[in-house]
């Protein structure tokens, strides 16, 4: 059974991800007792540098750059979970019913889901926000990047799924005249957990990097805070030209311990779940 606790103490890359992801938590939680709106502009001094007052500097809107990442990154991450939930759950359960039912379904199942994966996802994505420029809300990103990020995941859980059909307790099941939803709900969907986890670590790094690559282009709403419209907004104010460096490097750089905190996690599950760790972890613990 895997727990938090063995994976803090076996893994130093799952718990160093673990303690940068709880700094983007009390980031989050900070968001809800912001002293400003997220849209409030000349709030604060304009092009005020990094401070004891401002800890991030301002904007030359007059807004300040701290407590504007505390609801962007929320936001980033809001859309990253939605659209995270979305694309696991379709995968999960085209995965199992194709795996477990197998003969022509499988067949159908399997070719549609081959035809997603060929498909250039962030093309399509671009195209798509294209089309919808001005009525795209943070939901609505974040539906649309789920519903293209469950195909890889789905050709997975499929091939775990072939391999429990065909174990005794599966057949045990069968005989106990157990449907086939309860089969897969009950006896394959424990089993799937440990990878669902995982997988969910990198379906936040497609989300995120998706949400950033959209909003940078001017493809997202841009009138909600987020990492990808605060680089959008300080590219359009000239932070650069104008010497106001602070003002890209705080999304930059959350964007970048973000990631960091979601690959180190998707590391340390990985060797976690690697089954030529679990002799050493026997042996530790014996």
């Amino acid at each position: 059974m895997i727990t938090v606790r063995d994976l803090l103490r076996f893994s130093p890359s799952f718990r160093y991800g673990a303690i940068i992801l709880m700094v983007v938590v009390v980031l989050i939680i900070l968001s809800y007792f912001s002293p400003f709106e997220p849209d409030d502009r000349r709030a604060v001094p304009r092009n005020e540098p990094p401070s004891f007052e401002y800890l991030l500097g301002t904007t030359s809107t007059g807004q300040d750059v701290f407590w504007m990442l505390t609801f962007a990154i929320r936001n980033t991450m809001i859309i990253a979970g939605v659209a995270v939930i979305i694309g696991r759950t379709i995968g999960v359960l085209l995965g199992m019913i194709s795996g477990y039912v197998g003969g022509t379904l499988d067949r159908v199942l399997s070719s549609i889901v081959d035809s997603v994966i060929v498909i250039p996802r962030l093309p399509l994505v671009i195209l798509i926000a294209s089309i919808l420029r001005g009525q795209i809300t943070i939901i609505t990103l974040a539906v649309l990047i789920g519903i293209l990020d469950w195909a890889y995941p789905s050709k997975r859980y499929r091939a775990q799924i072939f391999s429990l059909r065909e174990r005794e307790f599966t057949q045990t099941a069968v005989f106990a005249g157990m449907n086939t939803f309860k089969i897969v709900v009950q006896e394959h969907l424990p089993f799937l957990i440990p990878f669902l986890l995982a997988d969910m670590v990198s379906g936040f790094l497609f989300a995120i990097g998706f949400e950033v690559t959209l909003s940078i282009l001017g493809l997202s709403d841009l009138n909600a805070q987020s990492i990808g419209t605060m680089i959008y907004w300080g590219n359009y104010y000239q932070a650069l030209l104008s010497k106001q460096i602070w003002v890209l490097a705080a999304p930059i750089a959350a964007s970048v311990l973000i990631v960091v905190g979601f690959y180190l996690m998707s590391i340390g599950l990985g060797t976690y779940l690697d089954p030529r760790t679990r002799l050493k972890r026997l042996e530790v613990r014996g």
